[in-house]
């Protein structure tokens, strides 16, 4: 198990949790701490036997209140480069920028407070988002007189209603996550008691599916998003090529004339 002073990284059956461990500070995110979250991406991409992640924060009242600003201005009173920083590089929480960092196995983000900033960005870049009833989310950035430079300017256009999302990127409107639910921002809404759980539920019906196959596609899915509909389509994708002859694909179609549920082995 890795050590880490910022973060927890455990892993429970085909399970990994991360954990962004700072609640004195909503869980903001300094260089630190991202070295450490880019650490563990590395790790549970690399791990055959972990299948999903859920990435969460510390205590009830934030996910992530996104970078440590406070940090950052004494950091800029040294005449540090933040940007450069170990693990920043990679974007918000080690996962943000696609140059940098590809994890093609499913990510849950169970946003169990505050998501703002760049921990909103964090949470667009997982795949599916469960929120605790009093999540919040948002982008100030503009109210700092910064911008959302971790993925926020893109991401959340692509994945809420391109007027709507204009309306929350140009005011620092935070959204609450019944809002978010309604945009299609998340997928589900649960009380705090109930944000776990459901995070679990989810990565365990994802886990019901062949794991190789659910990378492939989330791979394809991705990479197709903004190509036209023919490109896309003919398109070649590392990971669906590793489904073509798979032991997966033959326990698949075995299990299904067997009338017996498969044995998945990622392989």
């Amino acid at each position: 198990m890795l050590d880490f002073e910022f973060i927890r990284y455990e892993k429970r059956g085909r399970i990994a949790y991360l954990t962004l461990n700072r609640p004195e500070v909503l869980n903001a995110m300094h260089a630190p701490a991202g070295a450490e979250m880019a650490q563990a991406w590395d790790d549970f991409a690399q791990d055959d036997e972990s299948f999903v992640a859920i990435v969460t924060g510390a205590g009830e009242r934030a996910f992530s209140a996104g970078m440590d600003l406070r940090w950052r201005a004494a950091a800029d009173a040294r005449g540090e480069r933040f940007e450069r920083a170990r693990g920043l590089q990679r974007g918000f929480g080690g996962l943000t920028n696609p140059r940098h960092v590809q994890v093609w196995k499913p990510i849950i983000a169970a946003v169990n407070g505050y998501a703002v900033g760049g921990g909103l960005e964090l949470a667009l870049a997982c795949d599916m988002i469960v929120a605790a009833e009093h999540a919040q989310f948002g982008l100030p950035e503009p109210r700092r007189g910064i911008v959302a430079g971790a993925g926020g300017v893109h991401r959340l256009p692509r994945q809420m209603p391109l007027k709507v999302a204009m309306g929350y990127l140009l005011t620092g409107r935070l959204m609450t996550a019944q809002e978010a639910l309604r945009w299609g921002l998340v997928n589900e809404v649960v009380s705090l008691a109930e944000l776990m759980p459901a995070a679990e539920r989810w990565a365990r019906e994802i886990m019901e599916c062949a794991p190789i196959s659910v990378r492939a596609t989330k791979q394809a899915a991705l990479m197709g998003l903004d190509l036209p509909l023919a490109e896309a389509y003919n398109g070649a994708y590392a990971w669906w090529s590793r489904v073509n002859g798979s032991e997966d694909a033959r326990e698949g179609v075995l299990a299904f004339a067997e009338k017996r549920t498969p044995a998945w082995t990622g392989r």
